[in-house]
């Protein structure tokens, strides 16, 4: 039901969401995951056109792809570095048919852009720099990292082509080449929309 109300356009409330996962899931959405409103109004502006690829970096437990895929018709594209959160977005997927949307086991400095026409960035790196709610143990946090992978995410932004969109909700910046340009904020400034101009 869930996934039918999105692509009808019919407000789904996050605890009504979120009720699609574990327990030890839930408790971390607040901080974790992106809030349905914000994923829906971020797959709009990034899936301006059918089939547009649109890539995650760093999927979660795959909120921002499976509100995208259900409620547009772009193609999301999940990348997520916890195997035991790829398998969960996708048993999600699989369970509920939602089809224009897969996840990928990788870590992001593994991933090409040129792949990719969009993206969205839910501040994923910032675990590495902020101990006080991790996700769990699996993955060991190193400052180094959160410079490492913003460097690497604004490297590949800054070979995408003129027109690129891009969405960061909760970002310091770190990872924005130059080139993009500030189209407009929502959110207190918190969910910023991004087109790259040169």
């Amino acid at each position: 039901m869930i996934f039918k109300f999105l692509k009808l356009n019919i407000a789904v409330e996050d605890i009504t969401f979120n009720e699609l996962y574990p327990s030890r899931i839930k408790r971390l959405a607040a901080r974790h995951w992106t809030p349905v409103a914000v994923a829906k109004f971020a797959a709009e502006y990034l899936a301006d056109k059918p089939h547009k690829k649109v890539l995650d970096i760093g999927s979660g437990v795959g909120k921002f792809c499976l509100v995208g895929a259900a409620s547009t018709k772009g193609k999301f594209y999940g990348v997520e570095q916890r195997e035991s959160l790829v398998r969960l977005s996708k048993k999600i997927a699989d369970k509920y048919d939602v089809t224009n949307v897969e996840f990928i086991h990788s870590n992001i400095n593994k991933i090409d852009f040129s792949d990719y026409e969009a993206f969205y960035f839910y501040n994923s790196f910032y675990e590495n720099i902020d101990f006080s709610c991790s996700i769990d143990k699996t993955i060991v946090p190193e400052r180094e990292l959160f410079y490492s992978y913003s460097k690497y995410v604004k490297e590949q932004l800054e070979k995408t082509p003129i027109g690129t969109r891009l969405v960061t909700y909760w970002s310091n910046w770190q990872e924005i080449p130059d080139s993009f340009e500030l189209e407009y904020a929502s959110r207190g400034g918190l969910l910023l929309f991004w087109q790259k101009t040169s």
